[in-house]
C-alpha cells in the first residue's frame, strides 16, 4: 500500500495540471491528431476539456449548465474555464452536497474527478504533440483507483458494462499497491487475470491510451480475455 503520508494535495495538484496543459495548449499545433480518440484533433481536445471544466464548476454549484460566453481564443478560453473550476471550487465548502457521478457525493469529488480529467487531457496533448510528461507516480495511481472505484462501478450501476467475466489484477509495480476489479457471480470460480506494470502504464491503460502489448506491461492470464474485458469495461 501507499505511505500514509503520501497524500495528494487536490486543490495544488489540479492548479498544476491545468497550467501545465494552458502552457501545452501553444506547443502543439492544433490540426494534430489525437488518434486515441477517434477523431479528435488538438483542438477538440482543448475545446472538450474547456466544456467539462465549466461543466463541472455548474455540477459542483449544483446549478444548471450556462452556455459559454467567454473568448474564442482557444488558450484564453480553456483559461477562463480552469479559472471558473477552480474559482467555483475554492469558494464552496468541501463537505457540501452537489450534484456528481455518485449515487450521493459532495463539492470535495470534483477536485479529484477534474485532476484525472486533467491529468489525462494533458498526456493527451503533450503525446500528440511528441512531448514527455513526468508526473508523480502516487498521482498515476491514484488515477487508477478512481476508475477501479469509481468510473467502473458506475458503468456497472448504470447498466452500461455487466460485471467482467474474470477478477481482474491490476499491480502498480512502482507504488506496492494492487486493485482488483471483482468478476461476474456466474464467471468460473478462481479465473483471475493480473497486469503488472508502473501506475503510469495501469491508469493509461485503464483509461485505452495504451494497450497491452506497451512494453511496461506484463500480463499474467489470458490476453485475449483481458482485452475483451478492457475493451467490455473501461473508458474509451
Amino acid at each position: 500500500m501507499d505511505d500514509p503520508g503520501d497524500t495528494i494535495d487536490e486543490p495544488a495538484m489540479l492548479a498544476a495540471l491545468q497550467a501545465m496543459f494552458e502552457d501545452s495548449i501553444d506547443e502543439v499545433d492544433a490540426g494534430a491528431p489525437v488518434p486515441w480518440c477517434a477523431d479528435w484533433r488538438v483542438a477538440d481536445l482543448v475545446e472538450h476539456l474547456s466544456v467539462v471544466h465549466h461543466w463541472a464548476a455548474a455540477m459542483a454549484r449544483s446549478s444548471d449548465v450556462e452556455p459559454w460566453s467567454g473568448v474564442a481564443d482557444p488558450r484564453l478560453r480553456y483559461a477562463q474555464c480552469a479559472a471558473e473550476l477552480r474559482s467555483t471550487l475554492e469558494s464552496l465548502d468541501p463537505s457540501e452536497p452537489a450534484r456528481t457521478l455518485l449515487e450521493r457525493g459532495t463539492v470535495a469529488f470534483w477536485y479529484r474527478r477534474q485532476l484525472h480529467e486533467t491529468l489525462i487531457h494533458l498526456w493527451d496533448l503533450r503525446t500528440a504533440g511528441g512531448l514527455d510528461l513526468v508526473v508523480a507516480p502516487v498521482i498515476w495511481a491514484d488515477t487508477v483507483d478512481e476508475v477501479v472505484t469509481v468510473m467502473h462501478p458506475r458503468q456497472v450501476r448504470l447498466g452500461r458494462a455487466p460485471a467482467p467475466a474474470v477478477r481482474l489484477e491490476l499491480a502498480a509495480t512502482d507504488r506496492d499497491r494492487t486493485w482488483s476489479v471483482s468478476a461476474s457471480p456466474t464467471a468460473p470460480e478462481g479465473r483471475t487475470a493480473t497486469v503488472r506494470g508502473p501506475a503510469e502504464a495501469l491508469a493509461l491503460l485503464v483509461w485505452r491510451r495504451i494497450t497491452l502489448d506497451d512494453g511496461r506491461l506484463s500480463v499474467d492470464g489470458d490476453e485475449a480475455v483481458l482485452t475483451a474485458v478492457l475493451d467490455d469495461h473501461f473508458v474509451p
